[in-house]
């Protein structure tokens, strides 16, 4: 299927999932993470999630990273250049949602690209080749491209791989892993 396809299927199955379901799988993904040989690492970046949007909630994730006192970052978009800035979350950052319904920092302490460990990726539908699809603005493509070569890319998904993503380019960036409810992809 083209990326175009799997937005379209992606997101009607997302938004067919109840607040229960949508909880229960979240919490099940984080608890998956903790298989996942990354937690010597001190820089975690983490996407917060839009409600309204039937996105993975990371709140279970983030209170993982905390209690395993980690560098948590958080980013602001920037929809001119398809651009992200990042900033370390810590007990002042102010979050105010964007017009996009993403909760993003106000202000904080900016972060490079290049201090990030790990990076959990959103993403509505996934390959077995390690390919996603996300909205289709790029944003996290250009940030993974300017991230140090070792970051580890972990996507997150409530559903399993598609076979394979008919329209790759060569900007695309391949996770390293993706996490699901019940199966940890490497690849």
């Amino acid at each position: 299927m083209t990326k175009k396809e799997l937005r379209i299927k992606y997101k009607a199955l997302r938004g067919a999932l109840s607040l229960e379901e949508t909880e229960d799988k979240s919490l099940a993904i984080a608890n998956m993470l903790l298989k996942l040989d990354i937690w010597d690492k001190v820089y975690f970046h983490l996407f917060l999630s839009i409600e309204e949007h039937t996105e993975i909630q990371t709140e279970y994730i983030l209170q993982i990273l905390a209690g395993k006192d980690k560098e948590i970052v958080v980013s602001k978009s920037d929809f001119a250049d398809c651009s992200m800035t990042h900033y370390l979350l810590t007990d002042n950052t102010r979050l105010k949602k964007n017009e996009y319904g993403i909760p993003e920092p106000v202000d904080g302490l900016e972060v490079p690209d290049n201090k990030i460990d790990v990076v959990f990726v959103p993403l509505l539908a996934f390959d077995t080749n390690g390919h996603r699809t996300g909205y289709g603005k790029g944003f996290y493509d250009r940030f993974l491209a300017k991230c140090k070569s070792d970051v580890i890319k972990i996507g997150l998904s409530f559903f399993d791989a598609e076979e394979k993503i008919d329209d790759i380019n060569p900007t695309d960036m391949v996770l390293d892993y993706c996490v699901t409810p019940n199966r940890i992809y490497t690849f």
